[in-house]
C-alpha cells in the first residue's frame, strides 16, 4: 500500500513518527548522562533544565529520530523532526522550571505538546509548509492520548518512574 493511499490522520501519524522515537529514545536508552546545564542556575536561581535532560539523551533521541525517518524514506527532514523533537522537550523543561515544576512533576500540555511543536516548527523552517495548521492541530489533538497512554506502557513495563 502506498503511504498517500492511508487516511489523513494515518499519514500524519506516519509522517510525525520520527518525532514520537526521538522523543522517547533517551527515555529507553539512556539511564544516566551529563546535564546539557552543567548543573547550572538561571538567573532566577533554579535549574536552567535540571539532571534530566543530558547530552547523551539530546544525541540518542535526534540519532534514532532520524534514523527511523530513513528508514520509513522521509530522508533529511527526519533529521529536522528529530533534531526539534529535543529542541521542544529542551524548551518544555525550561519552561517547567520557571513555573517551579521540579524534575518528574507533571505539566499537562506543556509534556504532551512542546516536542511536538519544536519538531513541527524546526522541520517547516527548513521544509516550508511540511505541516500546516490543520495538521498541526489534529497532531495536537492525538498526540495527547497517545501520551498519556506510552508513558503510561512505560510506567507499567518499569522504564519510567512515574505514569505521566
Amino acid at each position: 500500500m502506498n503511504i498517500n493511499e492511508l487516511p489523513y490522520v494515518l499519514r500524519l501519524l506516519w509522517k510525525i513518527f520520527p518525532a514520537y522515537v526521538a522523543n522517547a529514545a533517551p527515555l529507553v536508552f539512556i539511564r544516566k548522562g551529563h546535564p546539557m546545564d552543567f548543573n547550572k542556575k538561571f538567573i532566577d536561581k533554579k535549574p536552567i533544565l535540571g539532571k534530566g535532560k543530558t547530552i547523551e539523551g539530546f544525541l540518542v533521541g535526534s540519532i534514532i529520530g532520524a534514523i527511523v525517518g530513513l528508514i520509513q524514506g522521509q530522508g533529511s527532514i527526519s533529521l529536522t523532526l528529530s533534531i526539534g523533537t529535543m529542541i521542544g522537550d529542551v524548551t518544555g523543561s525550561f519552561v517547567k522550571r520557571r513555573l517551579n515544576i521540579s524534575r518528574g512533576k507533571p505539566a499537562p500540555i506543556i509534556d504532551q505538546v512542546m516536542f511536538l511543536l519544536g519538531a513541527i516548527l524546526l522541520t517547516n523552517l527548513f521544509f516550508a509548509e511540511t505541516f500546516d495548521l490543520m495538521d498541526t492541530i489534529v497532531l495536537i489533538l492525538i498526540t495527547i492520548p497517545i501520551h498519556f497512554i506510552t508513558n503510561a506502557i512505560a510506567y507499567l513495563l518499569g522504564i519510567k518512574d512515574v505514569p505521566w
